[in-house]
């Protein structure tokens, strides 16, 4: 009877040694997903004679500038857009991420309708023009490297678009195109350009899409897809295999997604407006790269900022958000505390 009971007890202590240990396992975890984000003020530092329009696309150079893409004056139309000329004032301008001032701008004449923007390993800057039906690769000083699409004509087949939405470069050069707002579908193009396969059509079911509407790549080659007018976030592998989704089942609008490799997470815009007369405004989403999710602030709470429709998203190494809203025409900055 000894025996036994001092066998019961040592049983016991390692049954509280053990849930001691996963409770504090589950402190840390908790920890690591109760991270903050807060608005920065006055950010970024404009000039007053500057007019940054609707910031569709922002882009991290090496140097951790901020790359943004906006329309300056040009609204978006509802008549054929390549119908409208080309943007006068710059389109694509650089900005210090800490003091958020002004580095360089460029691309006026350029441009129709800008909308995604990619900047790749080698620091080339990746844009989609949903007016001129294109995709062009120019490098960190405007340079012109590559056109893909013909200029003002639509089309479904392997050499036109139909206002394609964005870009994600893989670490071999070869890269993807989200096309788009008059097609179904994901692309992808060999280093050089050359059409390789694509995948997608029109619809709701695993692997279709109803605008995809911005895409980017995680480490692995996995491709994630905001399948806008879905409400949702799918992944792929690299062949465009369906893995999994994320719907969202709290507003309309899915409107894009940007990868965190350094802490490999996954985040994501929404926006929300009621009855096409209210506006909600928009939240940020934070997943792990499962698409399980882990936080999720803006219009819902944590958020002392204007109402906004944030169109695209981008992380820098610190973990520091950066959104570009279109309905107050801004970039917001967010800490991560």
């Amino acid at each position: 009877m000894k025996l036994k009971r001092n066998g019961t007890f040592i049983l016991l202590i390692a049954f509280l040694i053990l849930g001691c240990k996963n409770a504090e396992k589950k402190t840390v975890k908790e920890s690591d997903n109760s991270d903050s984000y807060v608005l920065v003020s006055n950010w970024p530092n404009l000039p007053d004679n500057f007019t940054l329009g609707s910031p569709t696309g922002l882009g991290l150079d090496s140097k951790g500038n901020i790359i943004a893409f906006h329309r300056s004056g040009r609204a978006w139309e509802t008549m054929p857009i390549s119908h409208l000329p080309l943007i006068k004032e710059n389109t694509i301008s650089v900005i210090d991420s800490k003091t958020g001032k002004i580095l360089n701008s460029w691309g006026g004449n350029l441009f129709i309708m800008p909308h995604g923007l990619e900047v790749d390993n080698e620091d080339n800057i990746w844009v989609t023009d949903c007016g001129l039906h294109q995709v062009f690769k120019f490098d960190l000083s405007g340079n012109l490297l590559m056109t893909l699409g013909e200029a003002k004509v639509s089309g479904n087949d392997a050499e036109h678009f139909n206002l394609p939405t964005d870009v994600a470069v893989t670490a071999d050069g070869s890269f993807y195109v989200s096309d788009g707002y008059g097609n179904s579908r994901v692309m992808k193009f060999s280093k050089d350009g050359t059409y390789l396969f694509e995948w997608g059509k029109f619809g709701n079911k695993q692997g279709e899409f109803n605008i995809p509407h911005a895409i980017d790549l995680d480490d692995l080659g996995n491709v994630y897809v905001a399948d806008r007018e879905n409400n949702r976030i799918q992944k792929f592998d690299g062949k465009g295999n369906f893995i999994t989704l994320w719907q969202n089942e709290t507003t309309d609008q899915l409107y894009s997604v940007t990868i965190d490799n350094h802490k490999n997470h996954l985040f994501g815009i929404d926006y929300w407006i009621d009855n096409d007369t209210i506006i909600k405004g928009s939240d940020i989403f934070r997943f792990d790269l499962d698409l399980n999710q882990q936080l999720q602030f803006g219009r819902t709470g944590y958020y002392n900022g204007p109402v906004a429709r944030y169109h695209d998203i981008q992380i820098d190494n610190e973990g520091n958000i950066y959104v570009g809203d279109i309905l107050g025409n801004r970039i917001q900055k967010f800490e991560l505390k």
